[in-house]
């Protein structure tokens, strides 16, 4: 599985490269603010919600600390979808949040 810090991702967005972040946490968690180009499935959801997806694109997942996120890229992956799990989540980004 690929993997990106989140300043990988940050330094991404601050030089409007077209990212793909879904956002794996819970409704409560994501009230606390998320990235703000996230769109958000928790990962209970995922599989219910995988044919919004589009697998000729690359997600870069996002939970708060990686381990979600992580489970949420393997069972992405075993789909056929192009994926990066980012190291660290939520609790490592420093950018923006809305």
């Amino acid at each position: 599985m690929k993997e990106m810090t989140a300043k990988e991702l940050e330094h991404k967005l601050m030089n409007h490269e077209v990212v793909n972040i879904i956002d794996v946490r819970e409704v409560e968690e994501v009230a606390e603010g998320k990235i703000p180009e996230a769109l958000h499935i928790p990962l209970g959801l995922l599989e219910f919600r995988m044919h919004e997806l589009d697998k000729q694109k690359e997600y870069v997942i996002v939970c708060l600390s990686g381990g979600r996120s992580s489970r949420a890229a393997q069972f992405l992956e075993s789909y056929g979808f192009q994926v990066i799990n980012m190291n660290g989540g939520m609790l490592a980004w420093e950018g923006k949040t809305e």
